[in-house]
């Protein structure tokens, strides 16, 4: 059963071109220590769920005033119920959008091929020699978050690349080697650790606005669409 932890009822900024709403799911896959919505991630900090009904009858007291849906968690592809979630959301006329880590490429591709998917954000934590290290995860298959960028930038659905940068874990030469890995015009938009006070664990910090305008140029060396996220 999909377990929703958390809506946030109006977004400007989440769904490009969308003015959109964000729901969140509970549960996840990975442990990057740096994670900001921690209580998003471990069961143990789950606070109460929203209930389906209770979510789908805010959809429809939006039609006509919100045109899309974020899908965030979390990491939603770990529910098997997220096609038919999709599509639900879908046949009430609007347009989604899936955030993910990437770690399911099967769900991801079975999502775009049956339509359910208007948008996909998908995180890159980091280059592939310290992914592992960046995700929490010391037995981390690279090959499964290959496949997701590879899927994305072949299938034409609009997406997205982010990769959230702190000091403890991102270096110059990191942003280069992610730079070689997927380098395009794809979008692409670095954005700056920011200490939401629910971080997963570990002491981490922020780049200086100046060394993330450094690091945007290095990338963009590499990705033409990259971009800073403020």
């Amino acid at each position: 059963m999909i377990k929703i932890k958390g809506l946030q009822k109006l977004t400007l900024l989440d769904f490009p071109e969308r003015i959109a709403c964000t729901v969140f799911l509970g549960g996840c896959n990975f442990r990057c220590p740096f994670c900001h919505n921690a209580s998003l991630v471990l069961p143990e900090r789950f606070g109460e769920d929203i209930t389906e009904d209770g979510f789908f009858d805010f959809l429809a007291s939006r039609q006509g005033r919100l045109s899309g849906v974020c899908v965030s968690g979390g990491e939603p592809t770990l529910y098997r119920e997220l096609p038919y979630f999709l599509e639900k959301i879908k046949k009430m006329g609007y347009a989604t959008k899936l955030d993910t880590n990437g770690y399911n490429p099967k769900m991801l591709e079975d999502l775009i091929a049956e339509r359910l998917v208007d948008y996909v954000a998908m995180d890159i934590k980091n280059s592939r020699e310290r992914y592992g290290e960046t995700a929490g995860l010391a037995a981390l298959d690279i090959s499964l978050i290959e496949k997701s960028a590879e899927l994305l930038m072949k299938c034409g659905v609009p997406f997205e690349f982010r990769t959230t940068v702190c000091r403890e874990l991102h270096t110059e030469e990191d942003i280069r080697k992610i730079g070689e890995w997927l380098r395009g015009e794809e979008k692409f938009y670095l954005q700056s650790f920011k200490n939401s006070g629910d971080i997963l664990g570990g002491d981490f910090s922020a780049y200086s606005d100046e060394e993330m305008k450094k690091l945007h140029l290095i990338l963009k060396e590499y990705i033409r669409g990259a971009s800073l996220r403020v």
